[in-house]
């Protein structure tokens, strides 16, 4: 009896750990640790080439593991840890090493800082057990996105001021531990119903980006992390004003109930 249970938990272990979802995770590993050593040797363009493309690995590995019917905790965990050094300890050597290390001090706070808030973003998204749909914070693939495509720019538009690269780092950081929300966009019920629009729209930004790469890569980057404050916006503003009007209709109906009595 004893000798079937370890053969039936050692089934299960192994059913809990699924091949190809965390494969794929080991890809996008993988381009993390390969961007890291680009940094070292100053290549900073194909560094950043390496973390875009650990972001779309990480777009794939959760889809595949849904597809497959091989989600699983361990999946869940390990993608987080791939997550912490592709897009936290990889853009942070990249932007130290490229520009921000002429800061001393104050430049390798704003590189730990974002491998710090990345770390905590990760682990307040995996205990995160509310019904909100999107994300809370600026996930770390989109901050990580925005390092890269500032490197990607500046072969465009020249050498960006190093205090701009510095205060984006600070920016980042706090943004991927703020309470801002941000969409994300396998949750919008309009794009699972219309699946020929979403591939038609995914062709058009293909299309626009092919043109540009560098500075379309910068600019979806960029309307993403501002969108999300100005969207928070709209929608407290849009708030206040509901809560506005009701609190308004309340008191005309109490008015209207006193003018009754009397």
């Amino acid at each position: 009896m004893k000798k079937k249970t370890r053969t039936k938990s050692g089934t299960e272990t192994k059913r809990s750990v699924p091949f190809l979802p965390n494969f794929i995770t080991t890809v996008g590993l993988f381009f993390g640790f390969y961007s890291i050593s680009f940094s070292l040797k100053g290549n900073f363009y194909m560094a950043a080439i390496m973390i875009l493309l650990a972001g779309f690995i990480d777009g794939i590995d959760g889809r595949v593991a849904r597809a497959t019917n091989s989600t699983s905790a361990f999946g869940k965990e390990y993608d987080s840890l791939s997550d912490v050094v592709a897009f936290g300890v990889s853009p942070a050597i990249l932007a130290f090493l490229w520009q921000v290390n002429q800061f001393g001090r104050l430049g390798f706070i704003a590189c730990f800082l974002f491998v710090a808030c990345g770390a905590l973003r990760l682990a307040r998204f995996n205990t995160d057990t509310s019904d909100i749909t999107g994300f809370v914070g600026l996930p770390i693939p989109i901050a990580a996105a925005a390092v890269s495509s500032m490197v990607l720019l500046s072969k465009q538009i020249g050498t960006i001021p190093p205090p701009v690269i510095l205060m984006v780092m600070y920016a980042l950081s706090f943004m991927m531990v703020s309470a801002i929300r941000y969409p994300s966009f396998k949750h919008i019920n309009y794009l699972k119903a219309h699946p020929f629009q979403l591939l038609v729209a995914g062709l058009l930004v293909l299309v626009v980006v092919a043109l540009a790469p560098e500075i379309m890569i910068f600019v979806l980057v960029t309307t993403f992390i501002v969108g999300g404050p100005i969207g928070n916006a709209v929608v407290q503003i849009r708030s206040h004003a509901r809560e506005k009007k009701q609190s308004k209709e309340a008191e005309h109906e109490n008015a209207e109930r006193e003018n009754n009595h009397i």
